[in-house]
Parts: structure tokens; sequence; C-alpha cells
């Protein structure tokens, strides 16, 4: 194959370098030359991302016969080197927040939940100091990481009993008491400061690597190579860092995109422009080097869970004749939270079927108002998804799964699907040729929006922002062939091409069709229905900022509206919040609760 002008010069470098790699510009070709070009002796590590880039990585670098690389992920590393040392059993899906609470014998103080939200926040604390490169928990800030004002002062009353039950859970992982998570056996071989015993490190995937793994590559004596992309960072809600912005080596540059064609490339480039209004704008220039003009595999791709599921419950429902469709990573998993809390469990919560729960966190709540509450103490955005869910489609949501599993189509047989379907997170490192986005990413509106109230509340969350642009420019970048897009997310005067196609997002003047949804009865009456005009671009459209933090700005906007008497679907349909979390935010500002 014929090499670009910046893969010779990477091939030709020596010492510690970075590569700041554009998407689809050939970074695993460009590794796999460099480990060629290195003597034949050499051992050589590459660290993958995750297990699935691991597995395909180490395909092609058998293919081109260097069997002197390893392949490996910074948890694969970790694992063989604790887990069987110490024969600890490992937690594969994490603590739910009630085996936290039952675990260290935590108790309320007579607000309602508070032995849940503090056990929220102790998990969300050893995660932090897992992923961090600190020895001890209590050199960490947990506070910082807190942007709402009510959650941080929840957390600041109760901060030294959160570090020291938080230290308390990690010394029974590390006796052996209870099963270690996956970001413990990480944490402890970083602490444990390795030395690997390599030539040649090669780490994939740089710009979203955590602390803790970027402290075991840094303090390696083998040449140390970075790949990655600086504009791909989206896991910092993971507590992850940009490694090619803290490592101080030589940069080299792959701005050449064999994916897709010049279109997008200008596209992606004017996305990332939106990074001026939070002044971490870097001039970057791709060349889009790919003319793919098939049309086999077809995408359609969303920021979060709820916006897909919302896109997956209309796109069945208008196409009945689509019979496979396939959904990347687990399917389930779509309808549960990272703690295992499952949509059932709030849709029986909602209809007032508590016997029904079996999440012992959701057993706990007696009111949908309580769960409301609970979500706001803790910043818990994904059952804030799964609640706006169940107010919107209530007890027809298990048919509406049910029809999506069912035409859900088996690992082994995803290139027969019609309709891939994903969020962004779960298709890091995939490409489509065709990929529709769906209208649930950030906008530039929404982007001036939240900086004004930064400003207003002096909250420093520049970073979160940045994150939103980048998921939108990693989106945009997975197609080979082309784009359909919501013109709200089209940046300004951006002309329609070939290539790219505009999605209006116009909220239809008529509804679409009328379909029976049911109401969460009262306490002891039966469940009943109602006719409903349903509109799935007026859904998308409802309650978007629903569990977003209040800041001073909004309560005082939202005080203003009560006083003037307005009513409350107004200030529902204002705020873009649901009628509960309106009802809950007025009694905190009254004093009422």
């Amino acid at each position: 194959m014929k090499l670009t002008e910046e893969q010779i010069a990477i091939l030709r470098s020596s010492g510690n370098i970075k590569i700041n790699a554009v998407a689809g510009s050939g970074k695993t070709t460009t590794v796999i030359e460099y480990a060629k070009s290195r003597p034949a002796n050499s051992k050589i590590l590459y660290l993958a991302f995750n297990k699935a880039v691991k597995l395909d990585a180490a395909k092609k670098f058998e293919a081109a016969d260097l069997g002197n690389v390893k392949v490996e992920t910074a948890h694969s590393l970790a694992y063989k080197h604790i887990v069987f040392k110490h024969n600890y059993k490992v937690r594969a899906q994490g603590y739910k927040t009630n085996e936290i609470a039952e675990i260290l014998q935590i108790q309320g103080n007579g607000e309602k939940h508070t032995e849940f939200i503090v056990a929220n926040h102790i998990n969300k604390f050893i995660a932090y100091f897992c992923n961090s490169d600190k020895q001890k928990a209590q050199d960490l800030d947990y506070l910082a990481t807190i942007t709402d004002k009510q959650a941080k002062q929840f957390v600041s009353s109760f901060y030294p009993y959160i570090v020291k039950q938080a230290r308390l859970f990690l010394g029974k992982m590390d006796k052996g008491e209870i099963e270690i998570t996956h970001d413990f056996y990480l944490k402890k071989f970083q602490v444990a400061n390795p030395q690997l015993g390599y030539d040649y490190i090669l780490f994939d995937e740089g710009q979203d690597a955590s602390p803790a793994m970027l402290d075991i590559f840094l303090k390696q004596k083998a040449i140390k190579v970075i790949v990655g992309d600086t504009h791909q960072q989206i896991y910092g809600w993971r507590y992850a860092v940009n490694s090619l912005k803290k490592a101080d080596f030589t940069t080299y540059h792959l701005s050449t995109s064999f994916r897709f064609s010049q279109e997008i490339a200008n596209l992606a480039m004017e996305t990332l422009l939106l990074k001026e209004h939070t002044n971490d704008y870097t001039e970057l220039k791709i060349k889009g080097n790919g003319n793919t003009k098939v049309n086999k595999t077809k995408a359609i791709l969303a920021r979060t869970n709820l916006g897909l599921l919302l896109k997956a419950i209309e796109y069945i429902t208008d196409k009945k004749y689509i019979k496979k469709i396939y959904f990347e990573g687990n399917i389930n998993s779509y309808t549960y939270a990272d703690d295992g809390t499952s949509l059932y469990d709030v849709l029986n919560l909602y209809n007032g079927k508590r016997g029904a729960i079996r999440d012992n966190l959701i057993k706990e709540m007696r009111t949908i108002e309580d769960l409301e509450e609970y979500i706001e103490k803790t910043e818990d955005a994904q059952l804030g998804m799964m609640l706006k869910i169940v107010e919107e489609y209530g007890s027809e949501i298990p048919a509406l799964i049910k029809s999506i599993k069912d035409k859900n189509v088996a690992d082994a047989d995803k290139d027969k699907a019609e309709m891939i379907f994903s969020t962004v997170h779960r298709c890091k490192g995939m490409e489509y040729d065709s990929v529709e986005l769906v209208n649930d990413f950030i906008t530039e509106a929404k982007l001036k929006r939240a900086i004004a109230e930064n400003r207003s509340t002096g909250t420093d969350d520049m970073s979160r922002l940045n994150e939103e642009i980048n998921l939108l420019y990693v989106a945009i970048t997975r197609t080979k062939n082309s784009l359909h897009i919501p013109e709200t997310l089209m940046p300004a005067n951006f002309p329609a091409t070939a290539k790219i196609h505009l999605l209006s997002t116009a909220t239809p003047e008529l509804p679409a069709k009328t379909t029976k949804t049911y109401t969460r009865p009262a306490p002891g009456k039966k469940e009943t229905t109602k006719e409903k005009a349903s509109s799935f671009a007026i859904v998308r459209s409802k309650n978007t900022d629903a569990y977003k933090p209040w800041t001073a700005a909004l309560d005082k906007e939202l005080l203003n509206m009560y006083q003037q008497g307005k009513d409350p679907k107004d200030m529902q349909k204002h705020f873009g919040r649901t009628r509960g979390a309106i009802s809950l935010r007025l009694k905190k500002l009254l004093g009422e609760d």
C-alpha cells in the first residue's frame, strides 16, 4: 500500500511520540506499519481501548505476521497481574446503590431516602478514585465533580461520611470480603507501579484514557506511542482525561480520512467550530479522501439511550415491513441503568404496582415524586431518562419493547439487519455506509444557552460542553457515504449536498396517529385508557431539559411565573421539564419540603 507523507514521517520517528489522528485516517494501519518498521526482536505491546477493539486488532497484527506484538487492554493486563495473584472474585456488573447501602449498613437521618442518596454518591466516589492516578481516596475532591446546586449542598453536608464509607468499601474489596469491580483491580494494578518489560508500547484511543491507565503507561521504560483524536474524547463522565494533551511527547498528525468524502469532512470541521464558544477551539484540517458509493450498512445514531429508544419505536411503528434490526451492544442494556435499575420497575412505580417492583432502590420510593427528588439530589441522568419514557408511553412500553426485541437479530446476523441502532458511545470505532442522526445532540442554540447559565451561576462546566460537541463530531464521522442530519444540528448557512441530507425538525401542525395510552391510576383505582394524539416529533421535543440542574437564573424565572399565576402546563412547556419536576422545585423554593 502507498503511505501518505504523514504516515512515513511517523514510521521514521524516534523516541516517545503522540499521533493526533482524525476519524477514519487509518491509524490502525499506521500503527501496524510502525511495528513492522521496528527491529524484529522487539517486544511490543499494543494497548486497545476495549475488548472488541482488542480482538479486531489482534487479528490484524496476526495477519501482518507480527508475532512479536502482544495485544491487551489495560484491564486484561491488570486482571492477569491482580485477580489471579490474589484469587479475587470479580463482580461483572458493579454494585447497585441499594447493595452498597446494605453492605455498609448506612442509616438514614429521618429525611426521605437519605441512605440511598448517600450510597449513590459513595458509589460514584469509588469510581472517581479507582479511575484517578491518586494513591489515596482522601487525596481527591469529589465535591468538585458535582454541578447541581442542590446535589452539591447535600454532598457537602455528608462529605466526611461519604469519604469514610468509600474507604471502608474499598477496604472490603481489598481484603476479599466482597467481590471486586473491574475499576478496583485496575486501580490496584496502578498503585503497585508495575513494570511490564516491553521495548515499545502503543496506546490506542489515548483521548479517553483514565488517569489510572495513563499513569501505568507513562511510568514504563519502553518507547511510548499514543494514538488518538483530541476531538473524539467522549468519556469524561467516566473521569477520562485526554492523554494527547497530558503527555509531553513530539506530536505527529494523520489528517487525511479514507472513510468519507470532503463534503463530510467540511461538515465535521464546521461542527468543531462550535468550540469557539467554549474558547477551546484549535484549527483542524481534515482531507476527505473516501469515495465509496456503497449504501449497504445503514445506522441510526443517537446521543442518549432515550433518544435511541424513541427513534426505534418510531421506526418499527412507521415501517412495519422491516423485519430485521440490530442494536450495537446488548439490546437489554438499553432498558437498564448502569446500576441495574429496570425501565419496567420505573413503570410499575408509575402505575402504582409497587408489589411488582424487583429493584430494591425503586421499591423504597413511595411515589414518582420521591423518585424525581432522588434523581435531582443524585444527578442520575439515566433514571431521569427512564422516567421520561415512562411518562410518555406508560403501559404501552412492554409491547413496544417486545416488538423491538422480536426484530433484533443476533451478533452473527448483524450484516443481515436492515437498520442498525446505536448510541455514539457504543459505536465508537465503527463505520457505516449511511448514517442518520437522532435530534438529541447539542445545537448551537443549546450551547449558547448553557454557557450563559454557567456564567450567571459561576459554574465552570466547559469540559462537559466540549464533550457534547465531540459527540456530534464522532456521530457525523461514522459515515462512509451519506449522512441524514436534522436541520437543527446543521451549522448556519452550511449547504445540503449530494452526501448530506437534511431532516426536517419542524413540529407538525397535525398529530400523527391516535393510539390508546395508559394513565397512572389513583390508589385503589383500576387502570384506565384514554385516546392520545401522538407524534414522535412532538415526543422528542417535549421535556428535553427535565433533569438538568436548576440554576439561580432559572429559579428566579420559575418563581416569577409562579407569582404571576401562570398555569403549571405553561411552566412545564416553558422550562421543558415534567410537571412533577416543576412542582418539586417550587416546593423547595417556597420552603414547603
